[in-house]
């Protein structure tokens, strides 16, 4: 059922919360066994031939913002990790930490292994990658460390406890050149990426500069299996990634205005909750009616503020609130007639 308070925090916050029924496009372009296997290969120097060697265990509906990890599977006793970021998170390993803690444990309940014994047990060595191709400038290849996270003790004469490291590779079109070389599937999406950035950064909106570097895409053979088959399942996918990244942008931003003092995550988690309750102050102000008119026309500057199409804009306060689209089309009309008179 549709919410009948408007609340641009709400809306903002689904980009988030409310993705578990979708993958990642780059998850899609390696759903298939053998193109995994093959990204696998190219990482680790391998060349194992049968995808039926790889045993997924991929976890679904895992720990962090309700999503599910990208992508985890068994080759060759090694747990392999794989996440996508398109925005640089230093707090990976903190993430892989709790990841591998849940696949341990079920790997050592499916093979009922008895850590209460004498004997050691045997686990697959863990291997973590990120994939990186956001638009903010890093080298190849970073090594990110769980240990980089504790605060250090004065007296610290030992390691910590615990270590968690993980691999991140630069997958944007011109670095780790090799790397894309031998993984056709890789170089394919990292120049797909590309084309969507530089239809984007031409002037084009969102939407059409995806739409765009389908087009191309497919003309020249580049993931044309998928782009074919789900184009229009690609350009949501893409656009609700950008969307959740504009998202977390925007909220970072008022967070840590008010919050940085306290630390990136609370600040936050501030932001969102300050932003939830002034629009809940200011609604108590004013009418039932006039208040909904006055969300209304905030959510729509916000989102435009964002960077968010029109288009965008009407489908996502539809698709939330009892809004019709001619009510929101006529708020963004008269929007244009105050910015523009």
């Amino acid at each position: 059922m549709k919410q009948n308070k408007l609340n641009i925090v709400r809306i903002l916050k689904r980009f988030a919360v409310n993705r578990k029924h979708k993958d990642r496009l780059f998850q899609r372009v390696f759903e298939d066994k053998k193109d995994l296997l093959d990204l696998y290969n190219a990482i680790n120097g391998t060349d194992y031939t049968d995808p039926d060697e790889l045993e997924i265990t991929t976890l679904e509906d895992v720990i962090y913002m309700s999503m599910k990890n990208d992508m985890s599977f068994i080759i060759s006793s090694t747990l392999n990790l794989y996440e996508h970021q398109s925005t640089f998170n230093p707090n990976m390993p903190i993430r892989g930490l709790m990841y591998f803690a849940k696949l341990y444990e079920t790997y050592i309940k499916q093979h009922s292994l008895n850590i209460y014994g004498h004997k050691l047990i045997k686990l697959p060595r863990p291997q973590f990658i990120i994939f990186y191709n956001g638009r903010d400038e890093y080298p190849d290849e970073i090594i990110l460390k769980l240990s980089d996270a504790f605060v250090p003790p004065s007296n610290a004469t030992e390691d910590a406890a615990l270590e968690c490291r993980a691999k991140m590779l630069n997958i944007n079109y011109g670095h780790n050149r090799t790397l894309l070389n031998t993984c056709r599937r890789l170089h394919d999406y990292s120049y797909f990426i590309a084309k969507v950035n530089e239809y984007a950064d031409s002037g084009l909106t969102m939407e059409e500069a995806v739409d765009n570097a389908v087009d191309l895409c497919i003309k020249e053979d580049i993931l044309a299996d998928i782009l074919i088959k789900c184009k229009s399942e690609v350009s949501s996918m893409l656009l609700t990634e950008f969307d959740e990244k504009l998202y977390k942008k925007s909220i970072y931003k008022e967070g840590y205005e008010d919050g940085h003092e306290l630390g990136v995550s609370e600040g936050y988690e501030r932001g969102v909750d300050e932003g939830y309750g002034r629009g809940i102050d200011e609604g108590h102000k004013l009418g039932a009616d006039e208040a909904r008119e006055q969300d209304l026309m905030n959510s729509i500057s916000m989102l435009r503020s964002i960077g968010i199409s029109d288009n965008r804009i009407v489908s996502l306060i539809a698709e939330n609130y009892s809004v019709k689209e001619e009510d929101i089309l006529k708020k963004i009309n008269e929007t244009d007639k105050i910015l523009y008179k």
